[in-house]
């Protein structure tokens, strides 16, 4: 198959590339490689894949239409993985602007593109942001989620109510992915586990929120790489059993469908950290602060439709996963 992954230097998109053209697909990515974090973290992601005959890589930007569109018409692509967006809760907040470009604009020309060129799938991230003010845990891809508490969490939100709309006018199947806090080797530079590893090797404190009382369903990234190889071959299609009298968030009666992706087995902050110190063999020195404005204090993902739907659920275990992480860390940066 042929696939176009945007976002393919990202954390999550290098990993999913990996894995693609391990399964012999042929995948065309694009990146606007911007400097949100280290561009040359980015850059040395894409180093290993470019060496795959079957990739090709664009520098692109999702909000200049002419460019998407040029893809789209030199490419005939079976599947769409949109991955790109500007990410981060905290940035959002000072940078509305940049989530406006990449997570509305952009997501848009990537619908009219699948729209105008039949792609036989899309499948795009969201996030477990889009929960927001939810208290009822697990979260359910059946819950209500109208009350976002960062621009970040709107944007995904809105990507769901986007793709719902093409899937509805235009027939074609749209599949979102609310991923649970992502991490794993080659993560991201702003990610808590990247930056409480960091901060303990170089001696410095670490900054622990909402005075250490958080909950996060902590997802190994291979995990999520899994379920998005899943889904992308569960292609969605109208729920017979769909009643606009009682309407169903997580599907519709046209091809589309939401699914959360996350461990089903939230960790706490403070044994998250004791887990990536005995990773390490050294303890952390903690400045605690209070909750950030956009953050929530605890996500736990209901994963049953996605189990019901593809057979899977991530299960890797967060002493395993910290521990790939710092292997990588020490390795990367000697």
């Amino acid at each position: 198959m042929k696939v176009l992954v945007t976002g393919v230097a990202g954390f999550i998109g290098f990993s999913l590339t990996c894995r693609l053209l391990n399964d012999g697909h042929e995948v065309c990515g694009l990146d606007n490689l911007n400097d949100y974090y280290d561009v040359n973290l980015k850059k040395n992601r894409l180093s290993i894949i470019k060496n795959s005959l079957k990739f090709e890589f664009n520098h692109i930007d999702l909000a200049d239409r002419e460019a998407i569109k040029k893809i789209f018409s030199t490419h005939s692509f079976d599947y769409v993985i949109n991955l790109a967006a500007q990410a981060g809760v905290r940035y959002s907040i000072e940078n509305p602007e940049s989530y406006i470009d990449s997570n509305l604009v952009g997501f848009g020309n990537i619908l009219e593109g699948c729209r105008h060129s039949k792609v036989k799938h899309l499948v795009y991230a969201s996030s477990s942001s889009v929960y927001g003010l939810n208290t009822l845990m697990p979260f359910s891809v059946r819950h209500n989620v109208d009350h976002p508490i960062s621009l970040y969490a709107a944007s995904k939100k809105a990507n769901e109510l986007m793709a719902h709309t093409y899937s509805y006018l235009y027939n074609l199947p749209t599949t979102g992915l609310r991923f649970f806090t992502v991490y794993g080797p080659w993560g991201r530079p702003d990610m808590a586990l990247f930056l409480f590893t960091k901060a303990i090797l170089n001696n410095e404190p670490i900054k622990v929120f909402n005075n250490g009382n958080m909950q996060r369903d902590f997802t190994y990234v291979d995990d999520i790489v899994e379920g998005v190889v899943r889904v992308m071959n569960t292609i969605p299609k109208a729920d017979p059993d769909w009643s606009s009298d009682k309407p169903n968030p997580s599907s519709s009666r046209v091809p589309y469908k939401l699914y959360n992706i996350g461990n089903n087995q939230p960790v706490s902050l403070m044994e998250f950290v004791e887990t990536i110190e005995k990773a390490i063999g050294k303890k952390a020195v903690k400045e605690y602060l209070p909750l950030q404005a956009g953050d929530v204090p605890a996500t736990f993902a209901d994963v049953n439709d996605l189990i019901k739907d593809t057979g899977f659920k991530p299960s890797t275990p967060i002493v395993e996963g910290i521990n790939n992480f710092i292997q990588w860390y020490k390795g990367y940066y000697k």
